[in-house]
């Protein structure tokens, strides 16, 4: 095998596939669900909050992560 042809295989192998998630918020006021985003378990295995516009509160409210 060239050493080009090595050197390229090596490469390959040590690419790290990155595992994200997809989850859904929703308002903690209305029950609505708002938002659709993907997160990183292994960074994140806790629920994410935030506080996010809600269209149908029509205001700023908190947003938790749904199953």
């Amino acid at each position: 095998m060239p050493e080009k042809q090595k050197r390229l295989t090596q490469m390959k192998t040590l690419e790290v596939e990155v595992v994200r998630v997809k989850i859904t918020l929703a308002c903690t006021e209305c029950k609505q669900r708002n938002y659709n985003m993907t997160k990183e378990k292994k960074n994140h295995p806790e629920r994410l909050e935030t506080k996010k516009y809600c269209k149908f509160c029509r205001t700023h409210t908190l947003h938790k992560e749904t199953k």
